[in-house]
């Protein structure tokens, strides 16, 4: 038994001593935070824009949704307006609502 317990006490030790235990320092989680928001576009162009960017750019939009609104916008043409993103199959205005102000229709 004493040598069971001195064999668990020393791979905690070590295990206590490597970073697989240990969280992220603070600073490197906001870099990392950080570095992802400079890489997600600020607004994105419902009229333009490719489902992989619509799905990383608008909250609550998959790409199965982002392709929607691309098959919505090659069957009836250009967004004429932010509200008829409401149209769309699967967007709802609360959905249009929270993305209201990073979509852009030029």
């Amino acid at each position: 038994m004493f040598v069971r317990s001195t064999s668990l006490a020393t791979a905690l030790a070590v295990l206590a001593g490597s970073s697989l235990l240990l969280p992220a320092a603070p600073s490197v989680l906001a870099q990392e935070m950080a570095q992802a928001a400079q890489a997600a576009p600020s607004t994105v162009n419902i009229n333009t824009a490719d489902a992989e960017t619509l799905a990383g750019t608008l909250s609550g939009i998959g790409l199965s949704r982002a392709e929607e609104i691309i098959r919505y916008r090659e069957a009836y043409g250009p967004f004429k307006s932010i509200d008829e993103l409401a149209d769309v199959k699967g967007i709802g205005p609360a959905t249009l609502d929270k993305n209201r102000a990073v979509i852009t229709l030029e």
